[in-house]
């Protein structure tokens, strides 16, 4: 479908480029492990916290930031874990950042610097270092980099022996830009019910406003076949809930001859029934071509019919300004076209509030926009100049008005209440967590809409039919339908919180609790190559706690 205005610009080049080994490389040794138990007696091997033996070591694991973030937070604290490392607080900090706000670079630096108070070894990862690594806040410390998170442990072990360390480089494949790490790395899930996968990096565009893109460059995609096979093993893992994420899931396969329709497709032949997917944010340039093909699979009984398109602003003219590629004309064609083809899909979005240049006029558009649609999910940003963006360098809105503008369009969405018409309704709702509070699970009906049920633990990962009795703005409550079973999405019985996906050399989750019981008094050099480059200790994997996640 053609788009409604046309401004094109030019991809920006990559921000950095080394020679490193590709995915493959780096990843050929897994299948050459050789366990061996050792001699010692290590029933007697306490070892002490100053210890210098890299995989004896605590570790305490933050991430800010986004899904994609959070994934890559879930392979890192894996491959520690396999490798022997326990994730709990103790001696060594892993802090992975997100570059998108001040106030989430804010509680970075402040991190690091409680961390050096407190006389802990300290590793960074995540946007803020791959898009800035010479910040002075970052001098000494050892960096992994966006694209390197494979090498997590090389850059700890070194790190818990003093040396620092940095791994900033692209990964690349005769000279095509890969995706990044392998999909099927050892991850420990926030949420076991719930995969987070990836399917590219980086985008194609050059927003004014965005520091992201100097950390995750422009886009490259995973093939299809591997996000198949890491959907397919996650399944295989007791998970109900797929989640796809990127920077921008719309620009899919732009880079490798494919695009987001085909791997959806795909997808969706490997989700069981019951199990749900989720796709992530996608900028409106990408999905106008695609809609026919969108509005069929928003409507599969197996994916949410729920999609994330961020706005920023009702205004053509600071859509110019920001670069965004688009008019106000093409995201009101997506809505529009969506709301129409698939009734009661929910549309999310995003809105910067005091961009540079946006005057009285400009912001009222945007007002006027949010009162038209009555987003139910909206996510209201004030502008925050990232340094090295271009809109750093434009003259900024005074610090009142941006605050007050948001402030208006906060109450503008708190004035209407999307689900009051709901109460009544009989839904089908897929249970995947807890609520904060721990008063409730958290459960999803089909347009991804958040339904609060009672806390009993065989709703825990099933679908549940319900009667929604109350509404919130944020939530619906409701109450189980008399005499309905819960039915079981998963083919097979999920991870426990804290345990190893992945490792299939020894820990199918059909043996795993009677390996970990014969391994529990022994530990496993693992032979790579012809180097000795980590230990397993099966006992500890089985017992992680996983470290806090915060969003931005």
């Amino acid at each position: 479908m053609p788009s409604a205005c046309d401004s094109a610009i030019e991809d920006i080049e990559d921000m950095v480029s080394f020679n490193d080994p590709t995915p493959q490389d780096r990843q050929s040794a897994r299948k050459r492990i050789i366990p061996r138990s050792r001699k010692k007696n290590v029933e007697h091997e306490e070892l002490q916290a100053d210890s210098l033996i890299p995989g004896t070591q605590k570790i305490w694991m933050k991430t800010w930031g986004c899904s994609h973030n959070n994934s890559d937070g879930e392979y890192m604290a894996g491959q520690l874990a396999a490798s022997g490392y326990k994730i709990t607080e103790a001696d060594l900090w892993l802090l992975n950042s997100c570059t998108v706000k001040n106030p989430a670079e804010d509680h970075f630096r402040n991190s690091i610097k409680k961390a050096q108070e407190q006389q802990k070894k300290v590793v960074v990862a995540g946007c803020v270092p791959q898009a800035q690594p010479r910040m002075d806040y970052l001098k000494g410390l050892s960096i992994i980099g966006v694209q390197q998170i494979d090498r997590v442990v090389e850059v700890v072990d070194e790190a818990v022996k003093g040396h620092s360390v940095r791994l900033l480089g692209q990964k690349k494949d005769g000279g095509r830009r890969l995706g990044g790490a392998r999909l099927d790395l050892p991850k420990i899930r926030k949420n076991p019910l719930i995969e987070i996968i990836s399917i590219n990096t980086g985008c194609l565009n050059a927003c004014t406003y965005c520091k992201t893109k100097h950390a995750r460059g422009d886009l490259a995609s995973y093939p299809i076949e591997e996000l198949v096979e890491r959907t397919r093993q996650s399944f295989q893992e007791g998970v109900c809930e797929i989640w796809l994420t990127s920077e921008d899931t719309g620009a899919y396969g732009r880079d490798i001859g494919t695009d987001l329709p085909t791997l959806l497709w795909r997808l969706v032949e490997e989700i069981p029934e019951g199990a749900m997917l989720r796709l992530g944010m996608t900028n409106p340039p990408y999905i106008l071509e695609h809609l026919e093909e969108m509005a069929k699979i928003l409507s599969h009984p197996r994916v949410y019919a729920f999609l994330h398109v961020p706005v920023q602003s009702a205004s053509d003219s600071v859509l110019m300004d920001m670069k965004r590629e688009y008019c106000v004309g093409d995201f009101k064609r997506v809505v529009d076209f969506l709301k129409e083809r698939v009734p009661g899909v929910t549309i999310a979005t995003d809105i910067i509030c005091g961009f540079p240049g946006e005057t009285e006029e400009d912001f009222q558009e945007t007002l006027d926009l949010v009162k038209l649609y009555q987003f139910p999910s909206l996510f209201i940003n004030q502008f925050y100049p990232r340094p090295g963006t271009p809109a750093a360098k434009m003259e900024q809105i005074p610090a009142h008005i941006k605050k007050q503008r948001t402030k208006e369009l906060s109450q503008l969405f708190h004035s209407y209440h999307p689900y009051d018409h709901k109460v009544g309704e009989r839904q089908q709702v897929l249970v995947t967590e807890e609520s904060f509070d721990g008063q409730y699970y958290v459960a999803h009906n089909k347009f991804y809409e958040q339904v609060l049920v009672p806390k009993r633990a065989e709703f825990k990962g099933k679908m549940v039919e319900v009667d929604i009795y109350e509404a919130g703005k944020h939530f619906m409550k409701g109450g189980p339908v008399e005499d309905s079973q819960p039915f079981t999405p998963s083919i097979a019985v999920p991870l426990q919180k804290g345990e190893v996906s992945g490792l299939t050399q020894v820990n199918t989750h059909a043996h795993t609790h009677t390996f970990l019981a014969s391994a529990k008094e022994q530990t496993f050099p693992i032979l790579c190559g012809q180097q000795i480059v980590k230990a397993y200790s099966f006992y500890r994997c089985s017992s992680l706690q996983f470290a806090e996640v915060s969003q931005a």
